[in-house]
């Protein structure tokens, strides 16, 4: 089921920026280093941001995303029957977009060297 939904998500934004990266036990499509969505077994997130999750949580089989219990601001998750159809699906993934591309990049982390061990 997985893996449907990513080929899904993937028709839908074929650009040349779009990483996929194994993140939150499931599959996150990124852009310029900032999450646009992320597919797992039980359900869609998508990073709508504060200004659009009113709006998204009036959608059917929406709700605010909560993994430890306390809410992500601007993250909503939504059941699989919020994006049976293709253009649910893509709807979802053009409100993402419309946040997600407005955003800066994201600077890549640099990695800190261990520091070396002594006897």
């Amino acid at each position: 089921m997985e893996d449907v939904l990513i080929e899904r998500i993937r028709a839908l934004i074929p650009d040349k920026d779009v990483v996929q990266k194994r993140m939150f036990g499931g599959t996150c499509f990124m852009v310029n280093g900032n999450m646009l969505v992320c597919a797992s077994k039980r359900n869609l997130m998508a990073r709508v941001g504060k200004d659009q999750e009113p709006e998204a949580l009036t959608k059917p089989f929406a709700s605010q995303c909560r993994p430890t219990g306390r809410p992500m601001p601007g993250f909503i998750r939504i059941e699989p029957e919020g994006y049976e159809s293709d253009e649910e699906l893509g709807s979802w993934v053009e409100m993402a977009r419309t946040y997600v591309c407005a955003l800066p990049p994201k600077q890549p982390k640099i990695k800190k060297a261990k520091a070396e061990r002594t006897a």
